[in-house]
């Protein structure tokens, strides 16, 4: 039995310089701030558990990583699970070596499982139609099953916020913090903010602008620059959260008969792939979904190939 002290009583300052960093100006978002919080505070416990110690990270050999890989593995976690502890403990020591802290990184030689690549799930353009037609007909029949006045707002929210997603193909997070002075209405532009702070500038539909539009008009007081463009409530000036989001979501996938474990990035997907089978090109899509690594945007061409094998199998009478 280990005699060391919790970690919870011995802070770790190279750990909070890191996680200080990307919440002040690594430009992390909040989710990848957890990633990376957990990956540490995984391989510290598991280094108590096996050095009766707190990890010195500057004198950690690459077998350290290696016996924490194979501890990962004998858990049976996921390949996944297991990619992104690795990238968490990279980057922690890319941030240590560009702080003078240590000179070489002791995982830049660990070889990895190989990943399963998983073919993103999307939402055929009638799926996708009928889940953006949901809050509408929801409020609806909320009307006409009540005697008392039913309050549209949040439906309007939500029927402008999927509209938004899969106009632009955007993460709920990204949807969740857009600002009313993003949107260009007169060029039907918007201004997103992703991933590491960076920006990029998309084209909106005109279906989607004008569910904004409506759902801004119905508030009791229509939102001025600096607002969020989604509000958790109408009478606040809180942003919608993703965990309302998803939440909300679930009611419609019930109400249209969708697979109740799809979630709002879903439809994210389903504006790239339905971009890729109507012809974009790749480089375009990878722009707009904010994508810095082409090959992460690959994954689409995958899905419409796989759509195309089938369709031949399905028409072709020597296939």
């Amino acid at each position: 039995m280990s005699t060391s002290e919790p970690i919870e009583q011995r802070p770790d300052p190279w750990a909070a310089e890191f996680l200080a960093h990307l919440a002040t100006d690594g430009g992390a978002s909040d989710c990848t701030r957890r990633n990376y919080s957990h990956a540490l505070a995984e391989f510290t416990r598991w280094h108590q558990g096996e050095r009766q110690t707190q990890p010195a990270w500057a004198s950690l050999q690459r077998d350290d990583f290696r016996n924490f890989l194979r501890h990962l593995s004998q858990r049976k976690l996921s390949r996944a699970t297991i990619h992104l502890t690795f990238s968490a403990l990279r980057t922690f020591y890319k941030f240590l070596i560009r702080r003078g802290h240590v000179t070489i990184s002791p995982i830049r030689h660990i070889t990895l499982p190989k990943a399963a690549q998983r073919l993103p799930k999307f939402l055929t353009i009638e799926q996708a139609a009928a889940l953006l037609r949901a809050p509408h007909l929801e409020l609806q029949r909320e009307r006409q099953s009540r005697d008392t006045p039913v309050d549209a707002l949040p439906f309007m929210r939500d029927a402008a916020m999927l509209e938004t997603i899969y106009s632009c193909g955007l993460r709920v997070s990204e949807a969740c913090g857009l600002r009313v002075e993003d949107l260009d209405t007169a060029e039907l532009l918007i201004r997103v903010r992703g991933k590491g702070r960076k920006e990029r500038l998309l084209p909106v539909g005109e279906p989607a602008l004008g569910s904004i539009l409506a759902y801004w008009d119905a508030l009791p007081l229509r939102p001025a620059s600096g607002d969020p463009v989604f509000l958790a409530d109408a009478k606040g000036t809180a942003p919608v959260t993703p965990s309302q989001v998803q939440r909300r979501l679930k009611r419609y996938l019930l109400a249209t008969g969708l697979d109740l474990s799809l979630t709002p990035h879903k439809l994210r997907h389903s504006f790239a792939t339905h971009l890729m089978d109507n012809g974009a090109d790749l480089r375009s899509v990878q722009e707009l979904l904010g994508h810095r690594n082409l090959i992460t945007t690959q994954v689409y061409t995958h899905v419409t190939t796989e759509r195309l094998k089938q369709a031949y199998a399905d028409a072709h009478p020597r296939a």
